[in-house]
């Protein structure tokens, strides 16, 4: 073992190699620079004075693919946690499907629980640190009674389906701001993943695990026609789910590949934080050895999705 040198001076720092400044490749420039605009100012006058730096760059880049995309025809896929539905974005998104913006819509199991709760008696979302003390959070009988009674009574035509089509038949007094009703009457997809055990009404007695099995299968093949479709120009949007639709695009991409579907498409990520799973499911391993591209927001969705939105439409406008 050599000992430690001692006597060290301070180095000479007269024979560094300097740049260049003018010269010096640079990743921000002024002119990239955010601006002040009056209080008269338009949304797109506002929007184009954000910064064009970092999330500004990137923000503008995916509201400009996702333009083009709605704009050439290519299909627009919009995912969904819960919490999309719980923070009131609902009858938002119901907009986007009338106007045409969406293609097709994919949605974990709590968007069915928020969205059809909102829908029959306009509340929803437990105050579950309460409820889970005395054993009754999750034992909503109308709630369950509903959603397996619908699904089961049409499992062959999956869970987003047959929950649409039975709040339509049953008149819910909010039908109007139900993603479930709203895609069901325009017929757009809606393709829900469900893990047995994760939603509330799988704990009540009525559950039959054929049914839910049978129609979730549905959807799952329904979200691979749809991904196949987008592989070539579309846009999945993945908003809140940091689990279940990270896991099922992904199966649903190499399924329509080894279909021999091919081409460039873009994704996203929309989440309060950098999940593992949406980073590498649905921003990353999609995209590679190809030229499509993949993005990642963070923060609120009640923000964050209506900016995005309102952004896409002025950019089509």
């Amino acid at each position: 073992m050599n000992p430690a040198r001692v006597g060290y001076t301070p180095i000479d720092l007269r024979r560094l190699s300097v740049t260049s400044l003018e010269d010096r490749p640079s990743k921000v420039r002024s002119s990239d620079s955010g601006r002040t605009v009056s209080r008269e100012a338009s949304f797109r006058t506002w929007f184009d004075a954000l910064p064009n730096i970092l999330a500004g760059e990137a923000l503008r880049s995916l509201v400009a693919r996702t333009a083009r995309a709605i704009e050439t025809g290519r299909p627009v896929l919009l995912g969904l946690g819960g919490h999309v539905i719980k923070v009131g974005l609902g009858p938002m998104l119901c907009d986007l499907v009338r106007d045409g913006l969406v293609q097709a819509v994919a949605a974990n199991g709590s968007v069915t629980i928020h969205d059809s709760e909102l829908a029959l008696v306009g509340k929803t979302s437990e105050d579950v640190d309460t409820a889970l003390q005395d054993g009754s959070f999750g034992m909503s009988g109308a709630t369950a009674d509903f959603l397996l009674r619908a699904i089961a009574a049409q499992r062959s035509r999956g869970i987003g389906r047959s929950l649409g089509d039975a709040l339509l038949a049953a008149d819910a007094p909010n039908a109007e701001g139900s993603v479930l009703a709203t895609c069901a009457k325009a017929d757009v997809p809606l393709c829900v993943s469900i893990a047995i055990g994760t939603d509330i009404v799988h704990a009540h007695p009525q559950a039959d695990g054929a049914a839910l099995g049978e129609a979730a299968l549905v959807d799952f093949r329904t979200l691979c026609s749809v991904v196949a479709d987008l592989l070539d120009g579309g846009v999945y949007l993945n908003f809140g789910s940091a689990v279940l639709l990270p896991e099922a695009f992904l199966k649903a991409v190499s399924v329509a590949r080894n279909l021999g579907y091919r081409g460039d498409f873009t994704t996203a990520d929309f989440d309060f934080i950098r999940q593992y799973r949406p980073q590498t499911n649905v921003v990353r391993r999609p995209h590679l050895g190809t030229n499509g591209k993949g993005f990642a927001f963070t923060g609120h969705h009640e923000l964050l999705f209506p900016l995005f939105w309102q952004a896409v439409r002025t950019e089509i406008g």
